[in-house]
């Protein structure tokens, strides 16, 4: 990860690369919500329930009662993310939601406005 990455960003990085790598999964995730509290997550693969991480992360900041996530982090192998995956960080966030796309070594590759 490069300096110049906001703080608070380096952290969900961060709390998303630990997830993963604790965990033996293929991501992790965390969101911050608008009262600046985290929510971290793994990808879920079970035989009833599948899900990104990032869908997961999200699906937890809104069980805990967040209306509104500032950001996103997702570590992982792919150089995308699904429209699906997006969509959910959309869902919370707005079309203007950064979700930032980091490798297994927390290197940032790149930032994503979840459009629509």
């Amino acid at each position: 990860m490069t300096d110049a990455i906001d703080p608070e960003d380096k952290k969900i990085i961060t709390l998303a690369r630990s997830a993963r790598a604790r965990n033996g999964v293929p991501e992790g995730a965390a969101v911050r919500d608008g009262t600046g509290r985290t929510y971290v997550a793994t990808t879920v693969a079970l035989d009833s329930l599948r899900l990104s991480a990032l869908r997961a992360a999200v699906a937890m900041a809104v069980a805990s009662g967040a209306t509104l996530i500032e950001a996103a982090a997702v570590v992982t192998e792919a150089d995308a993310l699904p429209d699906e995956d997006l969509a959910a960080a959309r869902d919370l966030g707005g079309s203007g939601v950064p979700v930032l796309l980091a490798g297994p070594d927390g290197a940032l590759r790149t930032t994503i406005a979840a459009a629509s």
